[in-house]
């Protein structure tokens, strides 16, 4: 069964353009939460996860909350493998599909089929069973023949269709999402919502970072409430969303 485990991961970025004074007050203005440190050579460390110890089970369905530069992000990137931890253990067991930047990884000169082919090779999806699930991918995306034709010539709704629906098409195991789904073309979006919380029941884990609370509510029966890449709390979803309303209503500091 998947599972998550991390132990006392650290993610740590040393920024080395402009002088450690500028980018302080750029970080500090951005309202950037990471705790900001300086080194000898006066370059600036951020430390965007602080010893975050967790364990994520099958069935477990977690949202991540925290104000901006809370660390949500970046402990999605280190659950796909994207960063390493500065220090600490992660162990992954379960195949990943991150959903963070659909678009990526799309190789415009291809045509729409086959970069649906080489998204599923990208998620280690066995070619016999994507040509299985082609006739159904082709026919969510409403792109009929241009499917035949280069990414290139795709409108950017059309590419986002294309996109979507290839990262949907299999089954997976753990599901990591940064922002629910969100499109501008309202009849493809209720499409795309059906098909997405079909996509996330089948899935065994899913971890996913919104500030919607209708989707947390909706989709998760866990939250994750990260401030200064530290863990404040984790727990069922109204306890620890009225934990965090509490916080911000009252100023409170989470140090």
């Amino acid at each position: 069964m998947a599972s998550i485990r991390l132990t006392d991961v650290s993610v740590d970025f040393v920024l080395y353009q402009g002088s450690a004074r500028s980018l302080k007050k750029t970080l500090l203005r951005s309202s950037t939460s990471g705790v900001l440190k300086h080194d000898a050579h006066h370059r600036i460390t951020v430390k965007a996860v602080s010893n975050l110890s967790l364990e994520i089970e099958h069935g477990d369905r977690v949202g991540l909350i925290g104000g901006n530069g809370a660390g949500k992000t970046t402990l999605l990137r280190v659950l796909a493998g994207v960063y390493e931890p500065t220090a600490g253990r992660v162990r992954v067991e379960g195949r990943i599909t991150p959903l963070f930047d659909l678009g990526l990884g799309l190789d415009m000169d291809a045509s729409g089929y086959d970069n649906i082919r080489m998204r599923a090779a990208y998620f280690g999806i066995e070619r016999e069973e994507i040509e299985r699930k082609m006739e159904d991918i082709a026919a969510f995306t409403e792109l009929g023949d241009y499917l035949d034709l280069p990414v290139r010539t795709y409108s950017a709704g059309m590419t986002l269709r294309l996109a979507f629906a290839a990262a949907t098409a299999v089954d997976s195991e753990i599901l990591l999402m940064d922002e629910w789904i969100a499109v501008s073309d309202a009849q493809f979006l209720e499409k795309a919502q059906r098909r997405a919380e079909s996509f996330v029941n089948r899935s065994s884990i899913m971890v996913v970072a919104s500030h919607v609370e209708d989707v947390l509510r909706r989709l998760c029966n866990k939250i994750l409430w990260l401030e200064r890449g530290a863990v404040v709390q984790i727990g069922p979803v109204d306890e620890v969303l009225a934990a965090y309303h509490n916080h911000k209503a009252n100023g409170s500091s989470v140090a």
